[in-house]
């Protein structure tokens, strides 16, 4: 994620922290500080602050291991003011292997609340009398506070809508009887319903619930688009969609000869082919808008581009499969190859067409491109 700080490694997971986590810090201190005016209240509140991350990194590495049982990797864990997020390479399609990723998270902050609950029960029969959130009131108080959050994570967690936990516990259960598209579509539809009521609360003097509201309502929409695309594009492979007629560039044209080639067309990224006509990287049309300005008309294109291997697919991978390497690595294009020949150009625009295409004939199968044309 940009902008995040890399914190360490563990469980062969990157724990991250985005560097506004470190506004919120300073945040909390400075209004402990300037509250109390002492230095015993901040230190005590970002203590709190950290231990209540401390849980949320607990939450995340629930379900990020329990995803790891089915085979599904994590790209990383990143802190952010608002929480953490786990970054799955992808969710399980199997029901049951999806409501146990989805209620690993918020059965870890079971476990913690039981814990610091039983801790203060054993050391005192008033555990449960003072202030709940003072944490600057002793080492009881502050247990307490932690006590709170953490049910108040699992509540929270548990709201039946994407992109919390229960929405996706939502979406496992219902898939149990029908297909995951239709179960999405009516998970999705609670999550925005209750969007709307959470914003209604929220005109009664809490913007915040207001903020949780957005969140929620295109969270909702999101996932439900994002599935809808995925099993639209299931059974396809690359070469349904790739563009099998194209202008390319030579390693050594100049930055300024890519210019012409962006205004005599519609295709904006171009595959960069070596002497021997074997493709070598991909150079995109960021990059040649990021060159011109910074003044580099004269320079090679093989110093601008993305290397082969970065940006590269095979015709008969799936196209799902494709369309996500584009989103994880934010690419607008793949090169794509059978063996060492270029074969085709797979782009956003293309997998979109296709997708307007299914939408209207959920049948419509391309028979896809089996030649390809190379303008130079």
């Amino acid at each position: 994620m940009f902008g995040s700080i890399r914190l360490g490694r563990l469980a062969g997971i990157d724990l991250k922290m985005h560097w506004t986590f470190l506004l919120l810090i300073a945040w909390v201190g400075g209004s402990a500080l300037v509250g109390t005016g002492t230095l015993t209240a901040a230190a005590a509140n970002i203590a709190l602050v950290l231990c209540v991350f401390a849980c949320v990194v607990a939450h995340e590495y629930g379900h990020a291991l329990t995803a790891r049982r089915y085979g599904i990797p994590t790209e990383d864990i990143t802190l952010l003011p608002i929480g953490g997020v786990a970054r799955l390479q992808s969710i399980p399609e199997k029901p049951l292997q999806e409501l146990a990723v989805a209620i690993a998270g918020p059965l870890v902050n079971v476990a913690i609340a039981v814990v610091i609950g039983a801790g203060l029960l054993l050391s005192s029969h008033n555990a449960f009398s003072a202030e709940f959130f003072n944490p600057a009131g002793g080492i009881g108080a502050f247990l307490r506070s932690l006590l709170v959050i953490n049910i108040a994570l699992v509540v929270f967690n548990l709201i039946p809508a994407f992109p919390m936990d229960g929405g996706r516990m939502l979406r496992a259960v219902l898939a149990l009887k029908m297909n995951r598209v239709k179960a999405t579509d009516i998970a999705a539809s609670v999550g925005q319903f209750l969007a709307f009521g959470i914003g209604f609360l929220g005109l009664y003097g809490n913007p915040f619930l207001i903020l949780i509201a957005v969140f929620v309502y295109f969270g909702a929409r999101g996932e439900a688009l994002q599935v809808r695309t995925s099993a639209l594009l299931s059974d396809l492979p690359v070469r349904a969609a790739m563009i099998a007629q194209m202008r390319t560039a030579n390693a050594d044209d100049r930055l300024a000869q890519l210019r012409e080639m962006l205004l005599d067309g519609a295709q904006q990224d171009f595959p960069v082919l070596d002497d021997d006509g074997k493709p070598v990287g991909i150079i995109f049309r960021s990059q040649i808008i990021r060159g011109l300005k910074e003044g580099l008309e004269d320079a090679a294109v093989q110093t601008q581009m993305t290397p082969l291997e970065a940006a590269m697919t095979e015709p008969s991978v799936g196209l799902r499969d494709a369309m996500q390497q584009m989103q994880s690595l934010d690419l607008t294009a793949l090169l794509v190859l059978n063996g060492d020949r270029l074969v085709g150009l797979l782009t956003r625009e293309n997998i979109a067409e296709l997708l307007m295409f299914r939408e209207s004939d959920p049948d419509y199968a391309p028979t896809g491109r089996q030649t390809t044309e190379i303008i130079a």
